[in-house]
C-alpha cells in the first residue's frame, strides 16, 4: 500500500508587504495525528505563515496541498470548511455572548433557517466541553465572566464544533499556569490520539520538548529547519538556528552583595500590606540596586501585590513608603509621582497606546515636562524619548513607528523607557518577558540587571521560576496569598521553590 500523503503540505510560501518581506519561500508539512511545532523570534515569520494557512493572508507565490489535492485557501471560512482552525494569542471571542453562542457563532442550529434552537447548540457545547475535560464549564454563562483559561477551552471547542482535521495553536500556553498547562498537554494528546494534527507555537522550548513531535524554525521569514525530531534536537542546536548565533538561557552576573547596599535605606518599604480575599498581610523592603523576586503561581497573589503597591488596587489595610515618605492608599496618580512604575503582565492591553508611536508611549507619563505655554514641545519630546529608547536598544530606531509594529521584546523595552524616562526609583515587572523571544530575553535580562546596577530598585514577578532565580538577589515565595518562604536567591533551586509553592508552610 502506499504511503498516506502528509496531511498538509505548504511549499515555497511568499509573501510581502510594504517595505517588508515576510516570508520568503517556506516550506511546512504537517501529518495527521502530529504536535509540529513552529518556533522563531519575534518577527520571524510565525504569523504571516498561519495567516496564510488559516485564508486571513493570500500568499504572493508557492502552494498548498491538503490531503494530497491542491487547494487555494482564500478565505478563512475557506480554510475552516477544509477542517483547519486557528486559535490565536489573542483569543476573538465575544464576551457579551454566552459559551455556546460563541462555539457555534457563525454556523448556529436553526429551525426554519433563522430560529436558533438554543438547547441544541447548549447540550452540544456541553458534550463538546466534555471530551475536553471541562464539563464544569456552563454553556450558559457569559465568555466574558470566564477564567482566561477556560475561555481558551471555549476557542477549542469552537474549533471542534467544526469537522477540524488541524488546529494552530498560537501561544496557548502564555496565560496558563502550571496546573493548566498539563490539562492543555492531556487535550492535545487526546485530540492527536483521534488523528487530529496541532501546529503548536511557543517560546517555551521544554513545552516542546513535552508536547512535540516534530520542529519547523523561522528565521527572518525563511525556514531554517524543516522536521526537526523534537526531543532529540539539541537545544542550544534550536536556539542557534533562531537567533543566528548561540544564546543560552544564561542571565547577567549577579553583583557580590555589598556592605554599602545592605545599609543603604529602603527605597520602598512594604508594611503589613493587605487586601482581603487576595493576600495576606505582606512586608518587604527594597534597597536601591536591588532585585526582588516574587515566586508563586497564578492566584497566588503576586500581581494582586504589584497593582497594590502601585496603588492601582485599594489595600485592606498596610501601607507603603517611597523613601519615607508614605503614599497615599489607591492612587497611581501617588505612586507614580513618589517614583514608582510598572510594567503590567499585559502590556499591550494595560500600558501601550498600540496605534501610537514609540515617541507617545514613551513620552506619555513625562508630558508636563515638555508643555510649552500650554503646547507640547513635540521637538523636546521626540528627543527625549529617542535618548530613553536608545539607552535600551529599542529596534528599530524610529521614535515615529507605531509601537504595534514592534516585536513583543521591542515594546516591552518601550514600557521601561517611559520609566526610565520618568526618572522612576523603583520599578514594578510584572511577567517582563511573556511572549517574548529567546534572543530579546537574554537583551531584557541585561537590561533589567544594568538599571539595577545603576541604583534602580526592582520587584519582579514571574511565572517562569529560573527567571526569579536568575534575575532576583533576593525571592519572597508565595502560597494561596501568603508569603511562605524568604531567601537569597542563590539559596534556592527550581524544586525547592516548587516544593514551597505548592506545599509550603509559613517560614522565613
Amino acid at each position: 500500500m502506499a504511503p498516506e500523503p502528509p496531511l498538509l503540505t505548504m511549499s515555497g510560501i511568499t509573501k510581502s508587504f510594504p517595505g517588508v518581506r515576510a516570508l520568503d519561500g517556506v516550506d511546512l508539512e504537517v501529518q495527521a495525528g502530529e504536535v509540529h511545532c513552529l518556533l522563531g523570534q519575534n518577527g520571524a515569520g510565525k504569523s504571516t505563515l498561519i495567516k496564510v494557512l488559516a485564508g486571513a493572508h493570500q500568499p504572493d507565490d508557492g502552494a498548498i496541498t491538503w490531503r494530497g489535492e491542491p487547494v487555494r485557501l482564500s478565505t478563512p471560512i475557506t480554510a475552516m470548511r477544509l477542517g483547519i482552525a486557528t486559535i490565536y494569542q489573542e483569543l476573538d471571542l465575544v464576551e457579551g455572548l454566552s459559551v455556546a453562542e460563541n462555539v457555534f457563532l457563525g454556523h448556529e442550529p436553526t429551525s426554519a433557517g433563522f430560529v436558533v434552537r438554543t438547547r441544541e447548540a447548549r447540550d452540544a457545547a456541553a458534550a463538546l466541553l466534555k471530551r475536553l475535560g471541562h464539563p464544569e464549564i456552563d454553556p450558559a454563562r457569559a465568555v466574558g465572566d470566564l477564567s482566561a483559561a477556560h475561555q481558551q477551552i471555549v476557542s477549542m471547542a469552537r474549533a471542534l464544533s467544526h469537522d477540524v482535521r488541524l488546529i494552530v495553536m498560537d501561544e496557548p500556553s502564555a496565560a496558563l499556569d502550571p496546573d493548566e498547562v498539563d490539562n492543555l498537554f492531556r487535550i492535545v494528546d487526546g485530540l492527536t490520539a483521534d488523528g487530529v494534527a496541532v501546529v503548536y507555537i511557543s517560546h517555551r522550548l521544554e513545552e516542546i520538548r513535552r508536547i512535540g513531535d516534530r520542529v519547523t524554525v523561522l528565521k527572518d521569514g525563511r525556514a531554517v529547519a524543516v522536521g526537526l525530531p523534537a526531543t532529540s534536537t539539541p537545544t542550544r542546536d534550536i536556539v542557534a538556528m533562531m537567533t543566528g548565533r548561540n544564546v543560552e538561557y544564561v542571565f547577567p552576573q549577579r553583583p557580590a552583595p555589598s556592605a554599602a547596599r545592605a545599609a543603604a535605606e529602603p527605597v520602598l518599604t512594604v508594611e503589613g500590606l493587605y487586601r482581603k480575599g487576595e493576600f495576606e498581610p505582606v512586608d518587604l523592603e527594597l534597597r536601591p540596586g536591588e532585585i526582588v523576586g516574587l515566586a508563586g503561581l497564578v492566584g497566588s497573589g503576586r500581581s494582586e501585590i504589584l497593582e497594590t503597591v502601585y496603588g492601582a488596587r485599594k489595600p485592606t489595610a498596610g501601607r507603603v513608603t517611597v523613601a519615607g515618605r508614605p503614599l497615599k492608599p489607591g492612587s497611581v496618580r501617588a505612586a507614580v509621582a513618589a517614583g514608582i512604575g510598572l510594567a503590567p503582565e499585559e502590556r499591550k492591553a494595560q500600558a501601550l497606546l498600540l496605534t501610537e508611536s514609540v515617541t507617545r508611549n514613551v513620552s506619555v507619563s513625562s508630558l508636563s515636562r515638555f508643555a510649552r505655554a500650554g503646547w507640547i514641545d513635540r521637538g523636546a519630546e521626540r528627543t527625549a524619548a529617542r535618548t530613553a529608547t536608545r539607552e535600551l536598544s529599542l529596534r528599530p530606531d524610529n521614535p515615529d513607528a507605531a509601537v504595534r509594529t514592534l516585536s513583543g521584546g521591542n515594546q516591552q523595552k518601550a514600557v521601561l523607557a517611559r520609566w526610565l524616562l520618568r526618572g522612576c526609583k523603583v520599578l514594578l515587572l510584572d511577567e517582563p518577558t511573556r511572549g517574548v523571544d529567546v534572543g530579546a530575553r537574554a537583551e531584557l535580562y541585561a537590561v533589567i540587571r544594568r538599571l539595577a546596577d545603576e541604583g534602580l530598585a526592582v520587584l519582579l514577578v514571574s511565572s517562569e521560576v529560573p527567571e526569579v532565580l536568575g534575575l532576583a538577589d533576593r525571592v519572597l515565595v508565595l502560597r494561596e496569598g501568603r508569603v511562605v518562604h524568604t531567601a537569597p536567591a542563590q539559596e534556592l533551586d527550581e524544586h525547592r521553590v516548587l516544593d514551597l509553592v505548592m506545599e509550603g508552610s509559613p517560614t522565613s
